[in-house]
């Protein structure tokens, strides 16, 4: 969609060069050649940034690139080429210096200027365990025109460390920079302000003006940084989305071996096999057994919300006790797809949450929802049914809570196996505790530098910020239910007030950041522009199941928690306006 939008913007513009040379208006040859002149300008301004240092506020950035891309110019990305908007676009590099085991460490960042600046900013986050540069084109719907189209100045950033030079296959590949406690502590939040401070100042002097407003949008790592960013960093933001939020970091990596661990009880060890191989992991339910899972979960709790539709809106219900005898039902011997009792167990234990000997929680459990099993969560818990990828509970949290997670960091080889035995040969007693915990060289914890579920946002409130939290009921890696307590602390904090500063929007169906049986395509952004530029609070978003969800075009309204949108008993079950936010 965004591709065709784009074409046809493109093709507008060259009807309309086709239109001038038959024969232009009086004044149109005078107004192109001022937009010429004007971009002339900015270009020239753009290249004589490259030596610019005295207004930057941290004294070792230096300017790497300053590049001048005309409109149309193309941006090679994972979902295809992206053709820009005419922007300066600037790359730098800050607090370079030698770490741990002699390695080189650095913060780098890139930033694009657009011509018809709008005056705000735009803070684009990170994701998985960053070392990446990024885009900063500000992605910020399906489908949408990106913020750097819609004229925001825009920021990525690697979090301190590269992953093509900070990577050392005998300890986890590009995890290694857990073993320096400066570039933990980067990638933990460490590096957001000064790189927004320097973005600031780069606009200002690129402008001529420091931004009217400034926005952070992340999901995941992203969603971690922008919850960061609010508790330490308060008055760096005037809004912030924090999809998904990977605040609890450290807990959620436990709860990833936890589940490898009780995925991995099913496998059945071939004679003298002492630990199974890593190949075997994403068989130990096959598609179809998923699809009874889910059939169970959805015969237990779809109707609550006042439909039977696809969709567990009302998921807060579903429990553990409702969903279990549908499971038990689904046991059998006598079809390819039958679910065993162990089977349903280990969905038991996978959704109970991660526990110590004593019984104690580790973090959270999970909600029960109609996404479980889809292609997006079963490739984090075990890996895509046809086999070859471990799942990525074991290809990257398994070496990131040995590298990042735990004091003092383990070395493990960069490969699947390795991976696979560290997370099957982690005790929940004695390694769990490393989380918090601190030595010598790291005098701060994994929680102190990463945690970041903090209930105390008292002065991002106090200046007026705002945050939306869209997070999939389904996501397998960061529980809905960890976001939803950690906003019930918030409004205790607050008085029953929370609402006011912050709002949390659950997704049913969706898996981590989108995907999923899910109206999974929505504005955010938008809704939080409105809630902090013009005092509108979002109520509903509305969302559409996209073209690879059971119901393309489905429309549903988001709800801020704890409301759930409803079935009004008579209108079309497809659309939006049908549903009522309510409790």
């Amino acid at each position: 969609m965004h591709r065709v939008i784009r074409l046809a913007l493109h093709v507008c513009v060259a009807v309309g060069l086709c239109a001038c040379s038959a024969g232009s208006t009086p004044g149109s040859d005078a107004r192109a050649s001022e937009a010429q002149h004007s971009s002339a300008a900015l270009a020239e301004r753009c290249k004589a940034l490259i030596g610019e240092r005295s207004s930057l506020p941290d004294p070792s950035t230096r300017l790497l690139g300053a590049t001048w891309h005309a409109e149309g110019s193309t941006l090679a990305t994972p979902m295809g080429p992206v053709k820009l908007p005419a922007h300066c676009e600037l790359t730098a590099i800050m607090r370079e210096r030698t770490g741990e085991r002699g390695q080189t460490y650095a913060i780098r960042f890139r930033l694009r200027l657009p011509e018809n600046w709008n005056g705000r900013f735009f803070f684009q986050g990170g994701g998985g365990t960053n070392g990446d540069i990024g885009s900063a084109v500000g992605t910020i719907s399906f489908g949408g025109p990106s913020a750097l189209d819609q004229g925001y100045a825009v920021v990525s950033q690697d979090s301190g460390h590269d992953n093509s030079l900070n990577n050392d296959p005998e300890l986890g590949g590009p995890v290694s920079f857990g073993f320096d406690p400066q570039a933990r502590a980067d990638y933990g939040g460490a590096s957001l302000k000064p790189v927004a401070d320097a973005a600031k100042a780069l606009i200002e002097t690129f402008y001529g003006q420091q931004p009217r407003r400034s926005y952070f949008v992340g999901c995941s790592k992203g969603g971690q940084e922008g919850m960061m960013l609010a508790q330490r960093y308060p008055d760096v933001f005037d809004g912030i989305v924090a999809s998904a939020p990977g605040f609890s970091l450290p807990r959620a990596a436990v709860a990833e071996a936890w589940d490898t661990q009780a995925f991995a009880s099913l496998i059945e060890r071939r004679a003298g096999q002492q630990i199974p191989e890593v190949t075997q992991l994403p068989a130990t339910f096959s598609d179809q057994q998923f699809a009874r899972v889910r059939n169970a979960v959805l015969e237990a709790c779809d109707a609550d919300d006042g439909i039977r539709d696809g969709i567990t809106g009302a998921w807060q219900s579903c429990t553990w006790e409702r969903v279990r005898p549908k499971l038990m039902a689904q046991v059998c011997s006598d079809a390819p797809d039958c679910l065993s009792a162990k089977q349903v167990e280990v969905i038991g234990r996978v959704y109970g949450g991660p526990k110590d000997s004593k019984g104690n929680a580790l973090y959270t459990g999970w909600a029960f929802d109609g996404g479980i099993g889809t292609e997006g969560w079963r490739a984090w818990k075990i890996g895509p049914a046809g086999g070859g990828f471990p799942g990525i509970n074991v290809a990257m949290g398994a070496p990131a809570l040995a590298a990042i997670f735990t004091t003092p960091p383990t070395p493990i080889k960069a490969d699947f196996s390795a991976a696979f035995r560290y997370a099957l040969e982690f005790d929940f007693d004695r390694d769990a505790p490393k989380i918090y915990a601190t030595d010598e060289l790291f005098r701060r914890s994994a929680w102190e530098d990463i945690g970041a579920r903090s209930p105390d946002l008292s002065a991002f409130r106090a200046r007026g910020g705002k945050i939306i939290v869209p997070h999939g009921v389904s996501d397998p890696v960061f529980s809905i239910l960890d976001t939803v307590a950690w906003f019930d602390e918030v409004d205790r904090l607050n008085e029953g007030r929370a609402a006011d500063f912050v709002r949390v929007f659950p997704v049913p169906g969706m898996t981590h950041c989108a995907g999923g049986p899910a109206t999974d395509q929505y504005d955010a952004f938008a809704a939080l522009v409105a809630w902090v530029e013009e005092g509108t609070p979002p109520d509903r978003i509305v969302a559409t199941a996209g073209p690879n969800s059971p119901w393309p075009g489905r429309t549903r309204p988001l709800c801020p928690y704890p409301k759930i949108a409803r079935y009004d008993g008579k209108g079309d079950p497809e659309d939006a306006a049908s549903f009522r936010c309510e409790q």
